[in-house]
């Protein structure tokens, strides 16, 4: 545990300029005690950390410094230098780079960061993408309300919202948050709103429930859809949901697997044509049955 926090205090200080023992202490659920004696330990393995006393002061890491590879191993080094990289692909290249710099302190390093594992989390809206994310930070940083129009099945909203969390999951990009309309917990995909601004308006910081923070519980579906596929398409299926998600059978791959987005499933399956028959429900099957005869007269 002391290690993981000593990387953890590593980590907020080469994030931020400077920090307090007491931020620090309630960071990591410990005593201002124990926060000098890891800020004694990171000292000692040759990180100069520079404390100020009184008004104003704080921790800091001096600058220029470059983090000796010796204090991680080869193993710890190659996985900050990859989620490094990853979270580059949407931010701020400098400053990444800048982190990245401070890992290389002699030549031996350098050949360290040769990460044979690549992580593009951007997008084909990439410059959209990084401003709101980094809209986004900044506003959970200062306490700040962000306010956005959001586009989704119903039409369009405004939304004002406390941001605690920039999600990437499911292959998209979300901001988690409070709702003021909605007075609960919600999550919305980046790429769906607009107008994204950083409101003057500051917000006390709630306790977020830990049910409303298992992303999966809250996106477990309650639509069951069941539908047998063209094994043609088997490695659709294998890409999106693995090998367990269906069985072979005469008569096809039959899927079935509970869903919590009904719009994203019709859309789903209506990517495969017709490699796919529903079985169950029978709204879903209608739905898609409507579609495809409104996709017809569109040519006649």
């Amino acid at each position: 545990m002391k290690l993981d926090r000593l990387m953890g205090i590593l980590t907020i200080l080469l994030q931020n300029e400077k920090v307090t023992a007491p931020y620090l202490a309630k960071k990591f659920e410990v005593n201002r005690r124990t926060i000098g004696r890891d800020i004694d330990a990171l000292c000692q393995a040759g990180i100069p950390i520079v404390t100020q006393q009184g008004s104003g002061g704080g921790i800091s890491i001096a600058e220029g410094f470059k983090l000796d590879k010796s204090v991680l191993t080869t193993d710890e080094l190659s996985g900050i230098v990859a989620a490094l990289k990853g979270i580059g692909s949407i931010s701020e290249q400098s400053r990444i780079e800048r982190t990245l710099d401070k890992l290389g302190a002699n030549s031996d390093a350098v050949v360290s960061l040769r990460e044979p594992v690549i992580i593009d989390l951007s997008s084909y809206y990439k410059v959209q993408l990084t401003e709101k994310i980094e809209i986004i930070k900044r506003a959970v940083l200062e306490g700040k309300l962000i306010e956005f129009d959001y586009y989704y099945e119903k039409g369009e909203s405004h939304r004002v919202i406390e941001p605690y969390f920039v999600i990437f999951q499911w292959t998209s990009w979300y901001v988690y948050g409070y709702c003021m309309e909605r007075r609960d917990w919600r999550m919305f995909k980046l790429l769906r709103l607009c107008d994204l601004q950083m409101c003057d308006e500051s917000y006390v910081v709630r306790d977020i429930p830990s049910e409303k923070l298992d992303f999966q519980i809250m996106y477990s579906g309650d639509i069951k859809v069941v539908a047998l596929f063209d094994p043609s398409v088997k490695y659709r299926l294998v890409e999106t949901y693995g090998l367990d998600c269906f069985t072979e059978t005469d008569e096809g791959l039959r899927f079935a697997m509970d869903f919590s987005d009904r719009e994203y499933i019709v859309n789903w399956l209506l990517g495969f044509k017709d490699k796919v028959k529903v079985l169950e429900p029978q709204d879903i099957a209608e739905e898609l049955q409507a579609a495809a005869k409104s996709i017809v007269s569109l040519y006649l």
